[in-house]
C-alpha cells in the first residue's frame, strides 16, 4: 500500500518527479491534484500517494493526453471505484532522499537510447515507440525529449555524416521524434504565467526539431508559447508579436543561410524594440556571428537556453552595441549580389563535365552563392569553411577525385574575377585557399 501520510517536503517532490513548481500549483489550485497537507507554517507536505499520483499524472502526458483530460480519467476511476495506483509500490525512499536508485543496465536513458536509435535505422516504428514509451513511464518529460530524444537524433545525424546512416534512416527518425514533440507539445499544461513568447524559424530555415523541443520545454514551465515553426517571413514576426504582444520572440537558425536571414528578422524586431533572443548550431561553431546580430545569444544548450529566457523575462537588458563587416567586405556583397547570375552562369560554362546530374550541380552552385552572400554579410569568408562539407561529401557519394574539387573552386574564384573584378577578393581568396586545404 502507499503511504497517505504527509512526510515530504515540495522540494523533494521537485527532485523525485521533475516537474516545475509552478506547473505543480497550477495543477493543484487547477484541478484539485494532488491533495497535499499544509505546516502550521503553510507549508506543502505530501505523502507518498501524492508522488505517485504526480507520476500518473506525467505518464499519462507523455501518452499524449492533456492534463484536463488525464484529471478526468483518474476522476472517472476513482468515481468506478478503481484506484489508479492500486498495486504500484512505494517510491523508494532513497530516491526521495536525493540518492540515485541504480536502474536496470536495459532502463537506464543511455540504455534507452540506443534501442531507440536502433530501432530507427531498422525503420521499425513499434519498436521505436515502445522505446519511448518506457522511457517516458519512468523519466520526466524533460529528461527523454534531451537524452533520448535529442541526443538520439545528433547521433543519428552524426552516422549520416560518417556515411554510416542514409537520409532515409535519418528522415525517419526525424518524422517519430517530431510527431512525439507535438503530441507533447499538445498535451501540455495550459498557461500558468502572463509571459507570452513566439518562437519559430526565420526564411529558409526548415530544421524545426530545436526550436519544437525549446517551444516544449517552456510550456511546461508554464509559459504562453506560440510556436510559428519553419521558414517563417520576416515581416511576420513582428506582425505577430505586436499582435499577440508577445514579451519575447525567440528565432532559431542552424546554418549560415539562415542565420544572414535571422539578422534581417532581428533587425526589424530592434526597430519595433521587441526583445529578442536566438540560438542554434550555426552560432556554437562560428562564436563571433552573434555579434553582428540584435538581440541576445541564448547560449549552447537547451539548459541553458530556457534560463536566459527567464533572466531575459525578468530584466530586460540593455540593447549591446553590433559588429559591422568592413568596408571591404561590404563591397564584394554588394558586388556579388549584383553579378551573382553572371558569375554563375559563367562557372557552368567553364565546367568540364561530371557525373552528377544537372539539377543537382544548379542545386549545389545555387547553394554555394547563398552561403557566399551569407559569409560577406558577416565579415568573414572562413564563417563558410563548414557549410561547405556537404560539397565533399557529394563528391564522394559520386565517387569523384578530390581534383574535381579543386578545379571546381578554381573556376569559381576566375568567374567572380571576371565579373567583379578587385571586389572580389575576399571570394577569391577564400575559394582558393579551401581548395588547397580541405582537400
Amino acid at each position: 500500500m502507499l503511504s497517505k501520510t504527509p512526510a515530504f517536503n515540495l522540494k523533494a517532490v521537485l527532485r523525485e518527479t521533475g516537474l516545475a513548481a509552478d506547473t505543480l500549483r497550477a495543477w493543484e489550485r487547477r484541478y484539485g491534484l494532488p491533495a497535499p497537507q499544509r505546516t502550521a507554517g503553510g507549508h506543502r507536505l505530501y505523502s507518498q500517494y501524492d508522488i505517485e499520483t504526480i507520476k500518473w499524472l506525467i505518464a499519462r502526458q507523455a501518452e499524449g493526453l492533456s492534463i484536463s483530460r488525464a484529471v478526468d480519467l483518474w476522476n472517472e476511476m476513482n468515481a468506478t471505484g478503481s484506484d489508479p495506483l492500486a498495486g504500484l509500490a512505494p517510491t523508494s525512499l532513497a530516491t526521495l532522499t536525493g540518492s540515485s536508485p541504480i536502474a536496470p543496465a536495459d532502463t537506464t536513458l543511455d540504455a534507452v537510447r540506443a534501442e531507440w536509435i536502433t530501432a530507427c535505422m531498422n525503420f521499425s516504428e513499434t519498436h521505436a515507440e515502445q522505446a519511448l514509451n518506457k522511457a517516458f513511464s519512468m523519466f520526466p518529460v524533460e529528461a527523454v525529449c534531451i537524452e533520448v530524444l535529442q541526443k538520439g537524433m545528433s547521433e543519428i545525424g552524426a552516422r549520416w555524416y560518417e556515411n554510416l546512416a542514409s537520409v532515409q534512416q535519418e528522415h525517419f527518425a526525424s518524422g517519430l521524434a517530431m510527431r512525439r514533440l507535438d503530441a507533447l507539445l499538445s498535451a501540455s499544461p495550459a498557461p500558468t504565467r502572463s509571459h507570452t513568447i513566439l518562437v519559430g524559424c526565420p526564411p529558409s530555415e526548415w530544421h524545426t526539431f530545436t526550436p519544437l523541443l525549446l517551444s516544449l520545454l517552456l510550456r511546461r514551465r508554464g509559459l504562453n508559447v506560440i510556436y510559428l515553426g519553419a521558414n517563417v517571413p520576416a515581416d511576420r514576426f513582428a506582425e505577430t508579436a505586436l499582435k499577440v504582444r508577445a514579451d519575447l520572440v525567440v528565432l532559431v537558425a542552424q546554418t549560415l543561410i539562415s542565420a544572414a536571414n535571422l539578422q534581417h528578422v532581428a533587425l526589424s524586431l530592434s526597430a519595433k524594440q521587441i526583445l529578442t533572443g536566438f540560438g542554434g548550431r550555426i552560432f556554437t561553431i562560428r562564436t563571433n556571428i552573434p555579434d553582428y546580430i540584435p538581440g541576445h545569444f541564448l547560449g549552447n544548450s537547451l539548459d541553458g537556453s530556457i534560463q536566459e529566457v527567464e533572466t531575459l523575462l525578468k530584466n530586460k537588458p540593455k540593447e549591446k552595441a553590433l559588429k559591422a563587416p568592413s568596408q571591404e567586405y561590404v563591397a564584394a556583397l554588394q558586388a556579388f549580389n549584383a553579378k551573382r547570375t553572371h558569375i554563375e552562369s559563367t562557372l557552368k560554362l567553364s565546367l568540364q563535365p561530371l557525373s552528377i546530374s544537372p539539377d543537382e550541380l544548379d542545386t549545389s552552385i545555387h547553394f554555394l552563392g547563398n552561403n557566399v552572400s551569407a559569409a560577406l554579410q558577416f565579415g568573414d569568408m572562413e564563417h563558410l569553411s563548414e557549410e561547405m562539407e556537404w560539397l565533399k561529401i557529394l563528391l564522394q557519394a559520386y565517387q569523384r577525385p578530390r581534383q574535381e574539387l579543386i578545379d571546381f573552386m578554381e573556376i569559381y574564384s576566375q568567374s567572380v574575377d571576371a565579373h567583379i573584378n578587385g571586389q572580389g577578393d575576399p571570394i577569391k581568396k577564400w575559394l582558393r585557399s579551401y581548395a588547397i586545404e580541405r582537400t
